[in-house]
């Protein structure tokens, strides 16, 4: 926890870097990375290699909390049924503890700004991310929820209801108008199954990324991986999903004619 706690709730990162997102139970990567979210079969080796990653290489490898790295919600979604099944209730209370303490955004070379949801109308100045106090659970409301939670919506403008239940959505207007007030490029975020592992939003002045291939077993989506090269070209990585194996021929008796 005070190697999550040395980062700001906002910290920059230089390139060349790779920026991944949503790993769901399943997923190996570079330790040169910068992650978003856990959540999915054999979660705690997930989440134990990001740790021991950030432990080995605390100035190379960055994680960002996402909507899940919350108790309230992974207690639902599998990773408290987990911990209780394979060890105790007490290790999942220390995970929960170690989320609290995760920073929520970052900025690459001062011009692309992550975070694992989107935006929020509470946001005016990313000092006020700066002086969000930690450790702390996600509330249900304001600005850290929305920064966890909130999606873009391509047909709205301004500010929307977001069917999730919770936190708002945003339109192609408030995201040039957020790049415009903070003087970035492009937003990176999480937080939705995309069919191609990223999808670009106004103008590809947004990107959505998602790193792990065939959601939840759920889904026949690929994942992808945004490596951001030292003159802040943006690339992908693209794992193709895994096709569903062909039914094995029936048995037949006597010989084949």
């Amino acid at each position: 926890m005070f190697i999550m706690l040395s980062f700001r709730m906002v910290f920059n990162v230089n390139t060349v870097v790779a920026v991944c997102a949503i790993l769901r139970g399943s997923s190996g990567f570079d330790p040169s990375s910068f992650v978003m979210a856990p959540r999915g079969r054999q979660s705690l080796e997930t989440i134990c290699l990001l740790l021991a990653y950030k432990i080995k290489y605390p100035q190379n490898f960055f994680m960002l909390r996402g909507n899940h790295e919350c108790a309230s919600i992974n207690r639902i979604y599998g990773f408290y049924d987990e911990c209780k099944r394979r060890y105790n209730i007490k290790l999942w209370k220390t995970f929960t503890d170690c989320f609290n303490c995760l920073p929520v955004s970052a900025i690459v070379d001062c011009t692309i700004l992550c975070m694992h949801g989107g935006l929020s109308p509470d946001l005016t100045d990313l000092d006020q991310i700066r002086n969000l106090h930690r450790p702390t659970d996600v509330p249900d409301h304001g600005l850290l929820c929305d920064i966890l939670w909130s999606d873009p919506d391509e047909d709205i403008t301004g500010w929307g209801e977001n069917d999730r239940g919770v936190s708002y959505t945003f339109g192609g207007d408030i995201v040039k108008e957020y790049l415009r007030r903070f003087s970035c490029s492009l937003i990176a975020r999480a937080h939705q199954v995309v069919e191609d592992g990223y999808a670009f939003f106004e103008k590809r002045k947004l990107v959505t990324i998602f790193s792990a291939p065939n959601y939840c077993g759920e889904f026949d989506n690929a994942a992808a991986v945004m490596i951001v090269s030292e003159d802040l070209t943006c690339s992908f990585k693209i794992l193709k999903p895994m096709l569903p194996e062909p039914p094995k021929p029936l048995a037949t008796k006597g010989k084949l004619r």
